[in-house]
């Protein structure tokens, strides 16, 4: 699918009247009130609805959920406006575009955020646009390379073990090539014995689906 195809998805759903669990409402992100995404009530019904009316399997719409990992370093980088301001950054593994929108609010020069699925490309766009604010997008697979920017962010992007796998080398090589590197991570199991180091700790309400803790205890670590 092509990022034209899911913008255009997304701009149908937030707008269509209705009201419902399975649909998409413009709300305030709860540990960082400042910023508004459009996000699902309940992100499976969503899901299976948009699979039933494309007749085809969707990648999972992680974007459509807030995720502890992303609050926490978003709410560290409004509090913190020096970490972005002026400066560029890469928000990796986007989603519904969170970081990236608090980088932009926090006065970064330039503020782009990546994600593989087309669906987190489209919701950056809309939620950018909702909070008015500048964020370019890319959905390249950047993990093989090294970030050009001055601070990478990357929000609850250790979730799964093999994905862990090459995210931590890609934090590590962008880091030693002198690009600030920030992690919001709730620990999912996935994190390093060594290497990270704890920059601040946040409790933060957990929204997304299956959890069964109204809060949660995330991290925001850096490469040592």
């Amino acid at each position: 699918m092509s990022t034209t195809t899911a913008l255009t998805d997304l701009e149908r759903e937030i707008t269509a009247p209705g009201a419902g669990p399975d649909r998409l409402r413009l709300v305030a992100t709860p540990f960082v009130p400042e910023v508004r995404l459009h996000l699902a009530e309940d992100a499976i019904l969503w899901w299976a609805r948009m699979e039933a009316a494309a007749g085809r399997p969707l990648p999972p719409p992680y974007w459509a959920s807030v995720w502890a990992g992303g609050q926490a370093l978003a709410r560290h980088l409004l509090d913190h406006p020096e970490l972005a301001a002026g400066r560029r950054v890469l928000d990796l593994g986007a989603g519904s575009g969170l970081v990236a929108i608090a980088a932009a609010l926090a006065g970064a020069d330039r503020v782009v955020a990546n994600d593989v699925d087309p669906y987190a490309v489209a919701a950056v766009t809309v939620n950018a646009r909702a909070n008015r604010v500048r964020v370019a997008v890319d959905s390249d697979d950047l993990l093989d390379g090294v970030a050009g920017v001055d601070l990478l962010v990357a929000g609850d992007a250790l979730y799964d073990a093999e994905l862990a796998a090459r995210v931590l080398p890609y934090l590590r090589r962008s880091a030693d090539r002198g690009v600030e590197v920030l992690v919001g991570d709730p620990d999912r199991g996935h994190l390093p014995p060594a290497g990270l180091e704890l920059v601040a700790s946040y409790p933060v309400p957990t929204t997304e689906p299956s959890v069964d803790s109204p809060v949660r205890r995330v991290q925001v670590l850096r490469p040592r």
